[in-house]
């Protein structure tokens, strides 16, 4: 059924009628607003939109979006549009927010945090601090919130500059604000993927994105190891990314043709996925043991590689739930030079498992608390190391219990 009335909120109209756009500001406007809702109507994979009345929101949203004086009213008013759909692979994010997701492995100048929204929508929750950064200098950690509603000193619409100090209206995580001012500093880009091999025994792949060439190096990590050292795979904080490099990574880990999902598009067709290779240069799946860590911020690629691991019995999955946020999407450059994300096609397990909404459950439990975080723990880390010596030492325990014939 349609929605048939959505309700616009006032501080979007409210600020828009106090300071409306100029001429060329509101024709970007329409550009945007028009192309974000038109390319739902045609390309979002249910045809049905989950039953929302996308005309109605169009009548609501539209005025208001033609009305913002700036890109923080703009995709505030099309974001909220886009969460009639109940999608968190539906959204938009601004220039500002755009150009620094393209400068990511860059060097460039940065305060060092990495945000995520709130659900309140008048926050960004701080999820990683950069050690040696601005931020960390001014001691915020994570858990913190930037405080981005109307009146806020800066907000992620803004671009930020060398030199160039911001004032954040943030919350620390007991709720007491902290409002700082950080001068922004170019900083050396951090790796998508790091390997740490200081544990002895032990090899852990931290995988900050699935980005190109994560299945090559993954490849390159795993050649030669000895069958007895174990594997951590770190995939906390991790967004997702590239499905093919999804597939890379299990390819590393499960027999090639294996079937490990299968996604059904706009046109209601199957389409089944299978490994096709892509580790490096492995002859064929390493059999080391296995654990793969994740958070209730592992989204997407960052959720359906554990769910096919677990599914196949081939690792253990540490943590705490995942965001079930997996529907498949891809990435259309609007007018003014924001990006749209859009769910093209729904995804099941080889198991028959929806994940969206429902995310991957851990094998084994292991919450990071803020005295954790405070003290540098990692219980995470430990427990998929502890579990995978476990494994080991269990089996080596069958293997001298059998008789000497």
């Amino acid at each position: 059924m349609g929605l048939a009335l959505i309700a616009a909120p006032a501080f979007a109209a409210d600020s828009a009628a106090a300071t409306g756009p100029d001429r060329e500001r509101a024709r970007m406007n329409q550009r945007v607003f028009d192309r974000v809702w038109t390319e739902v109507r045609s390309q979002y994979y249910d045809p049905e939109l989950h039953g929302v009345d996308w005309n109605a929101a169009r009548r609501t949203w539209r005025p208001i979006a033609l009305n913002a004086p700036d890109d923080r009213i703009l995709y505030r008013a099309i974001g909220d549009m886009l969460d009639l759909l109940d999608d968190d692979h539906a959204g938009a994010s601004p220039p500002a927010v755009a150009r620094r997701q393209d400068t990511l492995r860059q060097r460039r100048a940065a305060i060092g945090v990495s945000l995520r929204p709130d659900p309140s929508g008048e926050a960004w929750v701080i999820e990683q601090v950069r050690p040696g950064s601005p931020a960390a200098e001014a001691g915020i950690t994570e858990g913190w919130r930037l405080i981005t509603g109307e009146g806020a000193p800066w907000t992620p619409e803004q671009d930020i500059a060398e030199g160039q100090a911001v004032t954040l209206a943030l919350v620390d995580d007991e709720g007491v604000p902290r409002p700082l001012t950080l001068t922004p500093r170019m900083m050396d880009p951090t790796p998508a993927f790091v390997a740490d091999r200081s544990r002895p025994g032990v090899l852990v792949l931290t995988v900050d994105g699935f980005e190109a060439g994560l299945g090559r190096w993954m490849g390159e990590q795993l050649a030669g190891l000895a069958p007895e050292t174990d594997v951590v795979i770190d995939l906390r904080g991790n967004p997702g990314g590239r499905l093919m490099e999804a597939d890379a990574v299990l390819s590393c880990f499960l027999p090639r043709d294996r079937l490990w999902a299968a996604r059904t598009g706009r046109s209601g067709r199957r389409v089944e996925l299978r490994t096709g290779g892509g580790c490096g240069d492995l002859a064929g799946p390493v059999g080391n043991e296995v654990a793969v860590l994740v958070d209730a911020n592992s989204r997407s690629a960052a959720e359906l590689t554990p769910a096919a691991l677990q599914e196949a019995r081939r690792a253990v999955v540490v943590g705490t739930p995942t965001a079930g946020a997996v529907l498949i999407s891809q990435e259309t450059r609007l007018p003014d030079g924001g990006r749209l994300s859009l769910s093209r096609a729904d995804f099941v397990t080889s198991g028959g498992v929806r994940l969206e909404k429902r995310g991957v459950t851990p094998d084994l439990a292991a919450p990071l608390t803020p005295e954790d975080r405070r003290a540098g723990r990692d219980p995470g880390l430990e427990a998929a190391v502890a579990a995978l010596a476990g494994t080991q030492a269990e089996a080596a325990m069958a293997v001298r219990a059998v008789p000497t014939l």
